[in-house]
């Protein structure tokens, strides 16, 4: 992460050397690591005099600003995207099939730790390619947003005029939607996998393509823990039974709307930033999927291959304990400095207690953040458009008075039962096609069990976040960042009204038998 966006900082002139992580008893803290004096323990920050002249005479600042006008003014980030579907993307997804393509039960001991050697690397540059794209994904987006706001522009129509520019999002249902219509057509009755194989010659090769690239990433979470998506047949039957194709929004006649609200002299750059910022939404829901779960998905898939060797040869004491290697022992697992089956098991119970716990939000003395108006224009800009997309990501700072009323994504009403889920693994088991997912936010790990929601509501989040994007490309009716949601009782019938805004409890869960 650090390497990734230390290069893409620089790139696009963000006045910060990079985003730095550490893990403290499992749990994960980030910070943004100043350009200066990163090392040295908070203080206060000199007079904003000296800021504004120190800003201006630094070489770090100086070349960032120079970076930041270039970005601001030439939007690199649409070749990156261009790069990304040109060169980037399939130079990885070779890559990475060609990883999935290695038949785990064939190999030796040592050559499956020679895989898993090669796994790991694979994931480490696959996900510093990760970060780096985010940083081109995220900026123009957030360029668009800022100054959408600026013209008195409503953000949720803003960014409606991006829907349907991520085809990699919808791709994957368009699969499911032609698997559906093949099996209807020849009136196949299916509850497994094999059965919908046997069902015609057309269905067992979409069922492959689509498992081909979506069976091996993990969809439950983004750790080693998490599941794929083969190891849930229910779960893509059911994706099956429910695919509808996603809808075509009229982005066109979106931002002609848009475009009448924007003063004349300012429409070209309207035109200008909408199309940079729709560019590069296809790579930005793209790049996750890619860089991280699927590659992450094989790494688990093999180790769990090695896990239950080793517990043949009595070097583990569960298959699932593998997990918990370090990238030292996963590289050598079968030789003499391999692990310790007592040793691995007190790292499973120790994790397993830390998740457990509530950590705190932040750790040590907050940093002083310099005032936006001691910075040069093109870092000042740049400052500002990261905390619009920070607002609109995660809703702060709205005022929230009435706890189910939030962001609302689309245009219809709809009423089904509220399934209440903590995690993208508890909304697998519970959720059934057609019902509300009420979660606390959404990630590119509940994309797959999204899929088959009738509707979807979060209690945190904005217009700009993965709930909103996803319920805009497969037209599933949601609203946003209702803070009081996860309180609605799980089972109960709720009306999700997106043009209002608003969840509303019309009958309670049923009760227990």
């Amino acid at each position: 992460m650090e390497a990734g966006m230390r290069q893409v900082f620089a790139e696009v002139g963000v006045p910060a050397e990079c985003l730095q992580a550490r893990f403290v008893n499992g749990f994960m803290y980030t910070r943004l690591r100043p350009l200066i004096g990163a090392d040295k323990p908070p203080r206060r920050l000199p007079p904003s005099a000296v800021l504004r002249v120190a800003t201006r005479l630094h070489p770090a600042f100086r070349a960032r600003t120079r970076a930041a006008a270039v970005s601001l003014a030439e939007h690199p980030a649409r070749q990156v995207a261009e790069r990304w579907a040109r060169e980037l993307r399939p130079a990885l997804a070779a890559r990475t099939t060609a990883l999935q393509a290695v038949p785990l039960d064939e190999l030796s001991d040592d050559a499956l730790g020679e895989h898993l050697g090669a796994l790991l690397d694979h994931l480490r540059s696959s996900v510093e390619l990760h970060f780096w794209l985010h940083g081109h994904d995220l900026g123009p987006i957030a360029q668009y947003l800022h100054r959408a706001l600026g013209w008195g522009l409503d953000p949720g129509e803003a960014l409606a005029a991006l829907a349907g520019a991520s085809p990699s999002t919808s791709a994957p249902v368009r699969t499911l939607v032609a698997l559906r219509e093949e099996l209807e057509r020849v009136g196949a009755e299916y509850a497994t996998l094999d059965e919908v194989r046997a069902a015609s010659p057309r269905a067992s090769a979409l069922l492959d393509e689509y498992l081909a690239g979506r069976g091996c990433l993990v969809v439950t979470g983004y750790d080693l823990t998490a599941l794929t998506l083969a190891e849930l047949p229910g779960l893509v039957l059911d994706g099956i039974r429910t695919a509808a194709e996603p809808p075509e929004p009229d982005h066109a006649a979106a931002a002609a709307a848009l475009r009448t609200q924007v003063a004349p002299a300012d429409r070209s750059t309207f035109d200008e930033l909408l199309g940079v910022a729709r560019a590069v939404m296809d790579m930005r829901d793209d790049n996750g999927p890619v860089t991280y779960e699927w590659p992450i998905g094989l790494l688990r898939l093999a180790l769990l291959e090695t896990g239950r060797r080793l517990v043949a040869q009595e070097r583990l004491h569960d298959a699932v304990d593998v997990l918990d290697l370090t990238p030292s022992e996963a590289r050598e697992p079968f030789g003499p400095g391999g692990p310790q089956p007592d040793v691995v098991a007190e790292r499973v119970a120790s994790r397993k207690a830390s998740a457990a716990v509530e950590p705190p939000a932040t750790l040590g003395e907050p940093e002083p953040q310099p005032p936006l108006a001691v910075l040069p224009g093109p870092l000042a800009e740049a400052v500002a458009m990261v905390q619009t997309a920070l607002v609109h990501l995660d809703m702060a700072g709205f005022d929230r008075v009435d706890p189910l009323a939030g962001a609302g994504i689309g245009a219809d009403v709809y009423r089904g039962r509220a399934r209440i889920a903590a995690d993208p693994e508890e909304a697998i088991d519970k959720l059934e096609p057609g019902d509300v997912l009420v979660v606390r936010a959404t990630s590119p790990a509940f994309n797959t069990v999204l899929a088959i929601a009738g509707a979807v509501v979060t209690t945190h989040g904005g217009p700009l976040s993965h709930a909103a994007v996803i319920a805009r490309e497969l037209g599933l009716p949601a609203v946003i960042g209702a803070a009081g949601a996860l309180g609605i009782p799980d089972g109960a019938t709720v009306e999700v009204d997106p043009v209002a805004g608003r969840v509303r409890v019309v009958a309670e869960a049923p009760a227990a038998v």
